[in-house]
């Protein structure tokens, strides 16, 4: 399948993302202590239906033989990296929540799909969780400014990798970021650090990408938990994951989801 997107699709794209920005901005600032993370997941789907999209994690499953994600968001708390589906845990003071959420717009017909994910504080959060949050969302900036036509994948993954082991935080291998838009997630593969198994492929006008850094405090390495869809650190250690959809233009880069 051809994963470049025509002028006209990307214009689609960026209309849905704003609308998802401005959703994910509403569902950042009431995320408060005493808030239950499925209170987050109610809003969230209203507010999508409600501008005439449709949630694009709710019911997905990359497998038929595997259960259908349940919640219109991915909420994970502390520990918790991705894919942890909302519930009625309270958020406390002092958290760090990751929200990470998706959607086909619009919601008739075919629709094209954006994806975009923060981590904010709950409460007053320690000096600690505020530079992994800091950093985590500077290493996507980075990341982003290497978006050009002619430039490779790897620019930026090597991007992401240096600025966050400089800074003595670990990226996640084990996830990756990747294209966008016909489906939530496509080709490429966008990697945060370099991998050498990992094809060469170049940046060309047209493609449209999702870039998610996803930073430990401790090491890499990430399990998948009991209910088939939480990633946590193996180590027990806090993570961060930012994420913007992004088109390559002839000029550069274009933040899809910019709020």
């Amino acid at each position: 399948m051809n994963f470049i997107k025509k002028p006209e699709e990307i214009k689609v794209i960026r209309d849905g993302g704003k609308i998802l920005a401005a959703i994910l901005k509403q569902l950042a600032a009431a995320a408060k202590v005493g808030m239950t993370t499925i209170e987050l997941d109610r809003m969230a789907e209203h507010l999508i239906i409600g501008a005439g999209g449709v949630p694009a994690f709710k019911h997905y499953t990359s497998d038929p033989s595997e259960p259908p994600f349940p919640s219109t968001i991915c909420a994970s708390v502390n520990d918790q990296l991705v894919h942890t589906p909302a519930s009625d845990y309270v958020l406390k003071d002092g958290d760090i929540l990751s929200i990470d959420i998706g959607m086909r717009y619009p919601g008739t017909g075919r629709g094209f799909y954006t994806d975009m994910a923060t981590t904010v504080p709950i409460g007053k959060i320690s000096a600690t969780n505020r530079k992994l949050l800091k950093i985590t969302k500077e290493s996507l900036a980075l990341g982003i400014k290497q978006v050009k036509p002619g430039n490779y994948v790897s620019d930026i993954s090597k991007a992401v990798q240096d600025y966050v082991e400089a800074n003595g935080y670990s990226v996640v291998r084990q996830l990756v970021g990747h294209g966008v838009g016909y489906e939530v997630h496509e080709e490429p593969r966008i990697p945060n650090y370099l991998d050498s198994r990992q094809p060469k492929v170049k940046l060309v006008t047209g493609m449209v990408i999702a870039i998610e850094p996803m930073v430990n405090i401790g090491g890499p390495a990430v399990k998948t938990l009991a209910d088939g869809w939480t990633i946590v650190t193996d180590d027990g250690s806090w993570c961060a994951h930012f994420e913007h959809t992004v088109a390559v233009t002839k000029n550069g880069v274009e933040i899809l989801t910019a709020d």
